[in-house]
């Protein structure tokens, strides 16, 4: 069976799991209104008091979700500068705002910059789907004692701003996250960066190199979504699958953009429990390689949690870039010929992204490239094994930082492919 195939049949599981959840008597209560002197604030207190605890939704904004940022990053030992950087209200002779949007509010990309020493390369860390740049929590020291380590949340992901998301095609939607990008790099006056992308964060930063390949000088993709389409898989599985009412209800639901994170706000006291029941599951019983202990778990659940049940925005964007399936609708593949950045390909040995898309795409590729493979990781590789992944990503950017770039040989346990 696929890797592909294994996640759907663990989303029915999940949604039975949730399910039983929602079928039981809960125990969950909402935290306590707070004291005022204002009678009709105690009326309404009185009355939420006697509202079932188990109704009330678990509140979430931007601040919570920065303030849970900030409580995961404590475990960061590299001192930090959190900032929202301001990208305007619309692009430079633009005749509608910001993303197709009515609004003329100016927008902000959640960033974190890192302390590095006088000199070092600049590298930029980008998230994947459903996550933001705390996930990269594990990595924040190691890298930055060797890079300028800046990480961003995208624009509707995170601590960022979450317009309303009113794209209607593939090509609004992939201009939605590289404009918003681009506007960033121009408002942090960067000019040469080496660009890291995650996953789903992978494919924004492959289409921005291919847009603004100036400004990226080493681009290094890990478990890069987006390299095959639906119709470059030589599997039948996906055509079965959807004639079965179990597809046909998966795809409806993914054509009509039911995402994760509907789940988790639609849970609402429920929300967090499952959330916690994920990533205890995933980075702890069935972790790839390195557990997560008691506090990160704790702290990366809390963190999640708040950014998976803020606003609906950015994650808006899945039928747009890929159909059922996760077959990009614009694939990279096709684009190959066009790559003018060296690149380096990182994938988890257990990764379910296929890295053999990667091989494919090198054989049209007229730049240096290299793909390596990490053990002991699966798609969230720099969680999984943080320092097989370090040592992946020093390689890959050894011209950047070793005065004999020429002699420095691959990392025990990481293989080239």
């Amino acid at each position: 069976m696929s890797p592909l195939r294994l996640r759907i049949s663990s989303i029915f599981s999940v949604s039975r799991v949730m399910a039983e959840e929602l079928g039981s008597s809960a125990s969950a209560t909402a935290a306590p209104a707070s004291q005022s002197s204002n009678p009709g604030a105690s009326s309404w207190a009185k009355t939420r008091s006697l509202w079932p605890s188990v109704l009330r939704w678990i509140p979430t904004s931007t601040d919570h979700i920065i303030a849970a940022e900030k409580r995961l990053l404590s475990i960061v030992k590299t001192p930090y500068v959190q900032e929202k950087v301001n990208i305007g209200s619309g692009p430079p002779g633009s005749k509608v705002r910001w993303f197709r949007s009515s609004s003329n509010e100016e927008r902000f990309i959640n960033t974190v910059t890192f302390d590095s020493k006088e000199g070092a390369p600049t590298l930029v860390m980008v998230h994947g789907y459903g996550a933001s740049q705390g996930f990269f929590f594990r990595n924040f020291d190691a890298l930055a004692a060797k890079f300028k380590v800046i990480a961003i949340d995208q624009l509707g992901w995170g601590g960022s701003s979450r317009p309303d998301f009113t794209c209607k095609s593939t090509e609004e939607t992939e201009a939605w996250f590289i404009d918003s990008f681009e506007e960033w790099r121009k408002a942090k006056n960067l000019d040469k960066f080496i660009l890291l992308g995650h996953s789903f964060g992978g494919y924004v930063a492959a289409k921005y190199a291919l847009k603004h390949p100036e400004h990226v000088q080493h681009l290094i993709l890990v478990g890069s979504a987006g390299f095959s389409s639906e119709a470059d898989s030589k599997s039948e599985w996906l055509t079965k699958f959807r004639a079965t009412w179990k597809g046909a209800i998966m795809n409806h639901l993914w054509e009509s953009n039911f995402t994760p994170q509907k789940l988790v706000r639609g849970l609402g006291p429920w929300g967090p429990d499952m959330v916690r029941r994920y990533t205890s599951a995933r980075f702890g019983a069935y972790a790839n390689g390195e557990m997560l202990n008691e506090t990160e778990s704790k702290l990366l659940t809390d963190y999640v949690y708040h950014t998976l049940a803020a606003k609906a925005s950015g994650e808006l964007c899945l039928k747009y870039i890929f159909s059922f399936g996760a077959f990009a609708r614009m694939p990279l593949l096709q684009r190959a010929s066009e790559w003018k950045v060296p690149t380096t390909f990182i994938y988890g040995v257990q990764d379910w992204m296929n890295y053999k898309g990667a091989q494919e795409a090198r054989k049209e590729m007229k730049v240096p490239c290299e793909i390596i493979r990490v053990p002991q990781g699966g798609h969230f590789v720099f969680i999984d094994n943080p320092v097989g992944f370090h040592s992946a990503v020093l390689y890959a950017c050894r011209k950047f930082i070793s005065s004999k770039p020429d002699s420095e040989s691959l990392p025990e346990d990481l293989t080239l492919v």
